[in-house]
């Protein structure tokens, strides 16, 4: 049986900037605390100026401290799209893509399969 987390917000309804409450301290620490993070979809919607900040954060934190795995359908290029800027999107990925395995995987949805 999987466990499930509590509801949180989502990564673009949090307020990130600098860091200023007790509160953003622990939203951080709460995704950046797992062993395993896992983002599933990432780019189905655009995370905002925001969302960016806070994604920028998190992946610059867990950076060779913790396992993060991304499903996405975006190609790197694509990334643009996702993020608030071309910038924070060539960093994201730069961080991601360091000592780490890349899968692409091709072929039908299994979603898509009557």
């Amino acid at each position: 049986e999987q466990s499930k987390l509590p509801d949180k917000p989502g990564i673009d309804q949090f307020d990130f900037h600098h860091h200023k409450s007790r509160k953003e301290q622990k939203k951080l620490h709460y995704y950046c605390s797992p062993a395993l993070l896992v983002i599933d979809e990432l780019g189905y919607l655009a995370l905002g100026q925001k969302g960016s900040d806070l994604f920028f954060q998190i992946i610059s934190t867990r950076h060779q401290k913790g396992s993060t795995v991304i499903t996405t359908n975006l190609a790197f290029a694509d990334w643009a799209n996702i993020f608030d800027s071309t910038t924070v999107a060539t960093a994201i990925a730069d961080r991601l893509v360091h000592r780490s395995q890349i899968l692409i995987l091709e072929g039908a949805s299994y979603r898509r399969k009557k």
